[in-house]
């Protein structure tokens, strides 16, 4: 029976090999120290964090998630070891929340390795603190028990590693934060909460999630699938109804889905509907079902991964127990319990691939239906979809830069959406990256493959946006890039011609920093009609290619601050370079390359989702063979703007 704790209370665990599971709704730092007999850390090697996640007996998730497992031995600790805290920590410096008080009371669970609950701990009464001591499992007696904590530290990280004694606490406190910016670089943002959908995996409308946002499991939990742990519903927790209201409707509630698929056979999974889940609108009913897919998949796969783990670790611990003896360490009693060891981690091997291959069929039925029902900010270039493009009056709520799989699906395919407008620039990495597809272009190629992308993403940005509601700048210093751009050239869709040398790049910058001070001093005052009137107010997107080349100290700095201060304001980057090419920089440029969604020009594994911290192979969109899709877009787009400037 699961023991729900309150903070202060402990209970006695039945067993030493764990893993604790953490719900937080938004992304969090997990981790853990280690204390002797009076909980004092002696030593920054006494912690378990994303930079340096693993420790005898320890082991914590490597990036900031909204969910985490983290694994616990606590047979393997060192003998001087007395206690085990969990902390969680919000990110600094990468635009989210500040304190535990802005978001879900994170929910802690301590389960057996199989995935039953031991213990659950949900983490209310928080506010300004950014830190938090989640749990401790301690040492007495012989006998190992956990205790629920729930101290929130308003100092942050340093602060609670400080109260654990730790003498170095503020310089391990930034390089865990270092590294998780770093990792959050790679990371793709979640999807905004949106309200319980229906027709997912689980067939027909679907039941009402837990309280933390999260979707349900997949599947239901068999013996070689651990079961999700679910928090308990509170409206406490989620600060009540999520509010669906836009800023010219009047009603804040979400009309219905619309009709799902006839029930099926019983035994037959429903047939999959283009739109199934909550939204205003198709194109919100679209998005949100996406998501789904998404988090879906990445959850189905934890659980199969989490099986196998289990499989192999229990064939593991019963060859140890029986081989131990030994007498059973020659003859045929060995081979006997080696082959049954085997087989039984066979056996849960392939239940667990069995459950995996069930739920990756029906998420791929949906794929199949929700793809061709995509609109043009939603679907790939060879989507028939274009072949109708018309410049729309409104601006869609996202756009398709690229799609995402896992090893074990590379068929599915999700699309990977941001949010309009971009809430983060883009970063078109040039670079030799470890995957085996950027190993095959030479240098050239690669660059140009990176210009091209970045085209055909500023080609999708013009055609999402009603007429002159957005506008590209381009710096080309060394003039590389002319071919890549000539789509943008010619068809008259840029705000002017490219800007190329040193003595270009000053102008664009100063006239893109100029209209942010000016539109941020314009919100300040709250006096948005005293702007300028030659002062372009829609949405500017700004593409450097092979930067650092022709940006001296003043431009690398206005480059940063467009980086920083733009998107709140309608000013966006899509940067084209090579990491390496600015590390001459040093670390001045670290903040500009986290702070951008990092992609490349051809399949590579660095995106990571924020659920459970999968890595992804990223695809770009490409273009089908000899289509003039995206110069016939871009010319429609041209052509609606040239009314309204003459």
């Amino acid at each position: 029976m699961t023991a729900e704790l309150v903070r202060g209370q402990n209970h006695t665990l039945p067993q030493t090999r764990l893993e604790i599971r953490v719900s937080a709704g938004t992304p969090v730092v997990a981790g853990a120290t280690l204390g002797d007999e009076n909980g004092t850390v002696r030593g920054t090697e006494w912690v378990a964090h994303p930079g340096s996640p693993q420790l005898p007996g320890l082991e914590v998730s490597g990036q900031a998630a909204a969910d985490h497992r983290l694994a616990v031995d606590l047979d393997a600790l060192p003998v001087s070891v007395h206690r085990v805290t969990v902390l969680l920590a919000l990110p600094t410096g990468v635009g989210g929340p500040v304190r535990f008080g802005a978001v879900a009371s994170p929910f802690v669970a301590v389960t057996g390795l199989e995935g039953s609950e031991i213990a659950t701990f949900t983490l209310t009464g928080l506010d300004a603190e950014s830190a938090v001591t989640a749990l401790e499992l301690y040492r007495r007696q012989g006998a190992w028990k956990v205790r629920a904590v729930g101290q929130g530290y308003a100092g942050g990280l340093a602060a609670m590693l400080a109260d654990q004694g730790l003498t170095q606490a503020a310089e391990l406190a930034h390089s865990i934060q270092d590294a998780v910016a770093r990792a959050m670089a790679r990371s793709v943002a979640p999807p905004p909460p949106r309200t319980p959908d229906a027709g997912r995996v689980g067939h027909g409308p679907g039941p009402v999630p837990p309280a933390d946002g999260r979707r349900p499991p997949v599947a239901p939990p068999t013996a070689a699938q651990p079961p999700e742990p679910t928090t308990p519903p509170s409206a406490a927790t989620t600060g009540g109804p999520i509010n669906y209201a836009h800023p010219r409707r009047q009603s804040s509630e979400p009309p219905p889905p619309p009709p799902t698929a006839p029930p099926a056979e019983p035994g037959r999974p429903a047939r999959p509907v283009a739109g199934d889940a909550t939204g205003w609108s198709m194109e919100e009913r679209l998005y949100n079902q996406i998501w789904g897919i998404f988090e879906d998949l990445a959850r189905t796969t934890a659980a199969y991964r989490s099986a196998v783990d289990f499989a192999e670790s229990r064939m593991g611990q019963e060859l140890d127990r029986t081989l131990s003896d030994p007498r059973n360490r020659i003859g045929g009693a060995g081979d006997r319990a080696r082959e049954q060891a085997r087989a039984k981690r066979d056996e849960l091997t392939a239940r667990a691939r069995e459950v995996l291959d069930r739920d990756l069929a029906q998420l791929a039925a949906e794929s199949a239906v929700v793809e061709p029902a995509l609109p043009p900010a939603y679907a790939g270039w060879d989507n028939p979809v274009w072949h109708a493009y018309r410049v729309p009056m409104e601006i869609p709520m996202a756009l398709r830069i690229g799609d995402l799989h896992l090893p074990e699906t590379p068929d599915l395919r999700i699309p990977l959406l941001v949010r309009l407008p971009l809430e983060r620039g883009i970063w078109v990495d040039s670079g030799r990256t470890a995957s085996e597809a950027a190993t095959l272009p030479d240098t050239a190629q690669l660059h140009r493959l990176a210009v091209e992308n970045a085209v055909a993403h500023a080609a999708r940005l013009l055609a999402v946006y009603p007429a002159d509601e957005f506008s590209v700048h381009v710096i080309d210093p060394t003039g590389s890039a002319a071919g890549a751009l000539a789509p943008l050239v010619e068809s008259g869709a840029l705000a002017g011609p490219p800007a190329a040398g040193a003595a270009g790049v000053a102008p664009v910058l100063a006239q893109l920093t100029r209209r942010v001070d000016l539109v941020q001093m314009a919100i300040r005052a709250g006096a948005a009609d005293s702007l300028p009137p030659d002062l372009d107010t829609g949405q500017q997107l700004l593409i450097v290619n092979d930067f650092p080349h022709g940006f001296d100290d003043r431009a690398v700095t206005q480059l940063r601050y467009l980086a920083d201060e733009g998107p709140s304001v309608g000013v966006h980057l899509l940067m084209v370079a090579d990491r390496e090419d600015a590390r001459a920089y040093g670390p001045v440029l670290d903040p500009l390359w986290r702070s951008l969604l990092r992609i490349t020009p051809v399949a590579d594994d660095h995106l990571a989702d924020p659920w459970v911290g999968h890595t992804w192979t990223y695809e770009p969109l490409r273009m089908p063979p000899g289509s003039r899709v995206l110069e016939q877009v871009l010319a429609r787009v041209a052509a609606a703007r040239r009314p309204r400037r003459h």
